[in-house]
């Protein structure tokens, strides 16, 4: 009788999904400071310039939207099995994941349009990356969020596993502070050019946010042996 295939690992893939923009963005940064694009800072403290912006111009825009547009069909992929993934580890069948697969697609499409029409001008143009990046944001926050607290609800049962919730709550968490300063700072600073700078630091630190999640998931993936086989199935 022959033996089951063995499962694939999968965990390379919320890895990709996450290093690629990571990547992107660096390497976009570091070549428009080199071309004088944009001012010398840090961009997570000065909030000088928006990744947007570093990345919209000349071989910049082209490396940054190359590297882009495969990381939202590997992050879309890791929405999709996200369930699968806490159902493989005992979860119990949650209509709030249920979610994650369709809004995770979603998520992929707004940062295919907001990656392909960086660098074009136009107000049409315009307003498909500003609401391309906007709901990118949202309906990954909420995969994030479903994520989480679905993997939050394992920890009574699986004790080891504990350090998994704690990162990905801990990391959802930082989100809505991330907000609080946007709006709040302002207010105590009281100066019309903080604005852009707390919209850019924003941004930044939110990116920062949403690699490390897929950079978590990675981690559980591997820690929890997820894989795929070649029938089809996963576990």
């Amino acid at each position: 009788m022959n033996a089951p295939p063995a499962a694939r690992a999968l965990w390379p893939l919320p890895l990709l999904a996450g290093l690629l923009p990571l990547v992107a963005t660096g390497v976009a940064f570091r070549l428009s400071l080199q071309l004088e694009l944009i001012p010398a800072c840090n961009p997570f403290v000065d909030g000088c310039v928006s990744i947007s912006r570093a990345a919209r111009h000349d071989l910049p825009n082209i490396l940054f939207r190359a590297l882009l547009l495969p990381a939202a069909v590997l992050q879309a992929a890791t929405w999709m099995l996200c369930p699968a993934w806490l159902r493989s580890i005992g979860g119990a069948p949650d209509r709030t994941l249920k979610l994650v697969p369709p809004l995770g697609a979603a998520a992929a499409v707004f940062l295919v349009l907001y990656g392909t029409f960086l660098g074009t001008e136009g107000d049409g143009y315009r307003w498909m990356r500003r609401y391309g990046v906007v709901f990118y944001f949202g309906f990954t926050c909420i995969c994030m969020l479903a994520v989480a607290g679905g993997m939050h609800r394992l920890v009574r049962r699986r004790p080891h596993e504990r350090w998994i919730g704690r990162a990905l709550v801990g990391l959802c968490l930082a989100l809505p502070l991330l907000g609080l300063a946007h709006v709040l700072l302002p207010l105590v600073l009281d100066r019309p050019a903080m604005k852009d700078v707390l919209e850019n630091v924003t941004e930044w630190w939110g990116g920062a946010i949403f690699t490390a999640f897929f950079f978590c998931v990675a981690w559980g993936w591997r820690s929890t042996r997820f894989g795929a086989r070649l029938d089809g199935g996963t576990g």
